[in-house]
């Protein structure tokens, strides 16, 4: 039987999502509380990787099961074995033909920017710029992103002509909420460090230090090389993946902030 799992997690101690020969994934300490369970490997298929020190309050996977548990029970076994910083939301039967990656039909990444820089709790949690940002500017130059756009300019992978560069981004909001900022960042999906890029690129702006014709100007450009900012790793989060079907948004993407994101139990 196939299962669709909700993970969330802090990010902060791990290399990333993918498990890795010398470094430490979250991919591989839910593999290995599976395996614990099913007394033999399982392997997970995840909608999407993060960067090591990037957050989710929804990350999705799947993976097949010949155990007999009900959503509850598989929920708080795998609960049991994993560390606290990765918490199982859910654990739910789907069709076997249900594919975690290639079924998603839309992405919400979330960045968050505080000027609290005496505040210890937050460190690893957001990105922390003291900086006053004309948020106004910040949401005209925003728009310059909205729509289907080859963005070249805003990833740092290898170009690999086999892997398309043209993605749609279907919306971005700037939110000014109690003690911080949040960028929400929509759309099907996204290149490796595309969200994190856009979203200091739009803290320049923020801060006067570029314009809304530059920022044209580099996405334009279609190199790779055009843009050199990129937000650091603590204050992003995959907030939701989305699927056809989806009647209603995710309660954990709208109701948790993010200090909290890997509290639920």
């Amino acid at each position: 039987m196939r299962y669709k799992a909700t993970v969330s997690y802090d990010g902060s101690l791990y290399s990333g999502w993918q498990s890795q020969i010398n470094a430490h994934g979250i991919q591989e300490e839910i593999e290995k509380a599976l395996a614990v369970m099913h007394q033999r490997p399982v392997e997970i298929t995840a909608a999407g990787r993060t960067d090591s020190g990037v957050h989710a309050v929804g990350q999705v996977f799947h993976f097949d099961s010949d155990l007999q548990l009900n959503s509850d029970h598989f929920t708080r076994a795998l609960n049991s074995l994993l560390p606290i910083t990765i918490r199982m939301q859910e654990v739910i039967a789907v069709s076997e033909t249900f594919h975690a990656r290639f079924d998603c039909i839309g992405k919400r990444y979330d960045y968050f920017i505080t000027n609290r820089k005496n505040d210890p709790f937050i460190q690893k949690r957001m990105k922390i710029d003291t900086a006053k940002l004309d948020v106004a500017y910040m949401r005209s130059c925003a728009t310059v992103f909205i729509g289907t756009h080859d963005f070249t300019s805003f990833t740092s992978s290898r170009i690999d002509p086999r892997k398309p560069r043209i993605k749609t981004v279907t919306s971005i909001q700037i939110l000014e909420e109690d003690g911080y900022l949040r960028i929400i960042f929509e759309g099907k999906a996204f290149l490796r460090y595309m969200v994190r890029m856009m979203a200091q690129t739009l803290i320049e702006a923020g801060k006067h230090h570029l314009s809304k014709e530059q920022i044209q100007q580099m996405l334009d450009a279609k190199d790779k090389h055009a843009c050199r900012y990129k937000a650091e790793a603590c204050g992003l989060y995959l907030m939701e993946v989305r699927y056809g079907g989806d009647t209603s948004e995710s309660e954990l993407s709208y109701t948790y902030p993010p200090l909290h994101a890997c509290s639920r139990q």
